[in-house]
């Protein structure tokens, strides 16, 4: 595991390389807060210079169990607990949420929570689980983001798609009014229902969509350009990926009861983008592609335009 996970627990399944506390049973968030070892809290305390002369306009944000230093902040920098974190989601989500898993990374700089939703989906045949992913960090070098994040089941493909009819995600810096930007969350992701109803209809559209073998062709020209005077290696790489994509698409177990249409598409591309090692692989990857599941990863939404534009 890389070393920038410090804490985190699981439900059942190992998560990247396995490390944490695995729970048989996914906990409420006051549970989750003890098990995912983010029962600390962040205190801010005056930066002095090794004189003792107080330097203004800078706190350093600091872990209050063991004087952890977490980062050098402005003084117009506020903190969001980590209990905030699951009291927002529990707030935005309701009555029986329960917590997937949860942690830190890089020794406390930055948290994350991923929370199931309750209800269930079958949208064109697959049951799809939507989740709830909240990322914090508390050394002042991102936003606070929280985004919702639909997977599916059979082959826990992300299906986070940037629709144009409903809000996926949102974020904020750590300044001004944090409660009052809180609450401005809650209403753009209010009711999870009103994305995953955009998701079904998209979904359903793209399933009557059907692609012939020459436009499959062009969209993984298109996801996987080749640059100018490219090298030899180069090309090698392009076409390797490109023929991944491919044989995901024709060849997919979860996906032979779905037509040559542009929901097989972005399926393969989904599975590609989720599951497909990295040409280089490096240690802190699979952390990367978690933190995409915020951000929304760029190969999916670039294969959902395409698709979407025809």
């Amino acid at each position: 595991m890389s070393a920038a996970v410090e804490t985190m627990f699981y439900h059942r399944e190992k998560p990247w390389h396995g490390l944490g506390t695995m729970v048989m049973e996914a906990p409420e968030s006051k549970e989750a807060l003890r098990l995912a070892g983010l029962d600390w809290q962040v205190v801010q305390k005056p930066v002095m210079t090794d004189e003792g002369s107080l330097i203004s306009g800078f706190k350093a944000n600091v872990r209050d169990t063991d004087g952890q230093v977490l980062g050098i902040v402005t003084d117009r920098y506020r903190v969001v607990q980590n209990e905030e974190a699951f009291a927002f989601t529990d707030s935005l989500l309701g009555e029986g949420v329960t917590y997937e898993t949860a942690g830190s990374l890089q020794n406390g700089r930055r948290t994350w929570i991923l929370a199931r939703l309750p209800q269930r989906y079958i949208i064109s045949g697959d049951e799809i689980t939507p989740y709830m992913v909240f990322m914090n960090s508390h050394d002042g070098s991102g936003s606070i983001k929280a985004a919702m994040t639909p997977v599916r089941v059979v082959c826990q493909n992300t299906l986070n798609l940037a629709l144009e009819t409903a809000k996926r995600s949102w974020a904020t810096h750590h300044t001004g009014d944090i409660q009052g930007k809180l609450q401005d969350a809650k209403d753009s992701l209010l009711y999870a229902e009103r994305y995953m109803a955009e998701l079904g209809k998209t979904i359903d559209r793209l399933n009557r969509q059907k692609l012939s073998d020459r436009q499959v062709q062009e969209y993984l020209d298109a996801l996987f350009p080749l640059l100018d005077k490219a090298t030899e290696q180069q090309q090698k790489n392009i076409l390797r990926m490109k023929e991944d994509v491919l044989t995901r698409y024709r060849d997919a177990p979860d996906l032979q009861h779905v037509g040559r249409n542009a929901y097989r598409f972005v399926n393969a591309v989904s599975d590609f983008a989720t599951h497909a090692k990295p040409l280089k692989e490096r240690s802190n990857y699979r952390e990367n592609l978690f933190a995409r599941t915020v951000d929304g990863n760029a190969l999916i939404d670039r294969a959902y335009e395409l698709v979407a534009a025809a």
